[in-house]
């Protein structure tokens, strides 16, 4: 496959954030980044997404499977793994032990430790259907979310319905002894990954290519965004975007300004449905 006609834009640039209580956290403050927020990034995939890795384009970032981030997070992916059948899942497993693969993580010190992740099948996900499976092309648990009227974050594991929204947690000690606890809102770019993200051969976040929806990300991942903050923090962060969002930015997220440049065709997801042929 030959390189995306249109370029990434880079990593670093100015960015605009807030800063606000968190309403559900004494000494506790939710700093969100309004450029990635109020930008215009929108999931691709089946729709003109390269892929991360060159010569497998429509298995999107699905390829290296997806890391569990707790056994509760597992425990609700095997209750939805059960709701698939071999009509619905390419890859169909009747022992859940099967999906799962053993790997490991570096935790904050750098030391790897065991961790669990979804297996992974002639080079993607084992719940990824491809193309030509009559069951209909992408995620197959989310495929079922739809078909069963929940949002996919339901059936998802956490890290593939947060993508690419990048939510970090850190501790402020300030003069008076007191402590702040911060939930960090960002954008989930190449240095999200570690040091393989830069290997990828696209990433979504960065190209103009996925700049195309219909709505700002702060509207478009709104049931994300309440999983991440809470019905009240979300309310707050959506009242100040609106605010931003009609007063003008000062630094607008680059790949989206580059896809209006270029005059990109807006993505409205026709083909996310229970009965369409593809599904993120």
């Amino acid at each position: 496959m030959s390189e995306p006609a249109v370029p990434e834009t880079g990593l670093d640039f100015p960015r605009e954030w807030i800063e606000f209580p968190d309403p559900d956290e004494e000494n506790g403050v939710i700093r969100a980044d309004l450029t990635w927020l109020l930008s215009s990034w929108t999931c691709v995939f089946g729709q003109g997404c390269p892929g991360i890795e060159p010569d497998q384009p429509d298995d999107g970032c699905c390829v290296h499977g997806a890391f569990y981030t707790d056994r509760d997070d597992e425990k609700r992916v095997r209750k939805a793994a059960a709701r698939l059948t071999p009509e619905t899942w390419q890859h169909h497993r009747r022992r859940f032990a099967d999906t799962v693969a053993a790997d490991t993580l570096p935790d904050d010190d750098g030391v790897e430790r065991p961790a669990r992740k979804t297996a992974v099948v002639d080079g993607a996900c084992v719940f990824h259907n491809r193309p030509g499976f009559e069951g209909g092309t992408g995620c197959a648990l989310h495929a079922q979310a739809l078909r069963d009227g929940v949002h996919p974050l339901e059936y998802k594991p956490e890290v593939c319905w947060q993508l690419p929204i990048k939510r970090d947690f850190s501790t402020v000690d300030r003069n008076d002894e007191t402590s702040l606890h911060v939930t960090w809102i960002g954008e989930f770019d190449r240095r999200g990954w570690g040091p393989g993200g830069h290997d990828f051969a696209w990433w979504c976040t960065s190209s103009p290519l996925a700049h195309r929806g219909a709505e700002p990300v702060y509207r478009s991942n709104r049931a994300e965004l309440v999983a991440l903050l809470g019905e009240e923090g979300y309310a707050r962060l959506a009242e100040l975007c609106d605010a931003r969002y009609a007063a003008g930015q000062i630094a607008p997220h680059p790949a989206t300004t580059r896809a209006r440049q270029l005059k990109l065709t807006p993505v409205r997801h026709p083909v996310e449905s229970a009965n369409g042929l593809v599904v993120r």
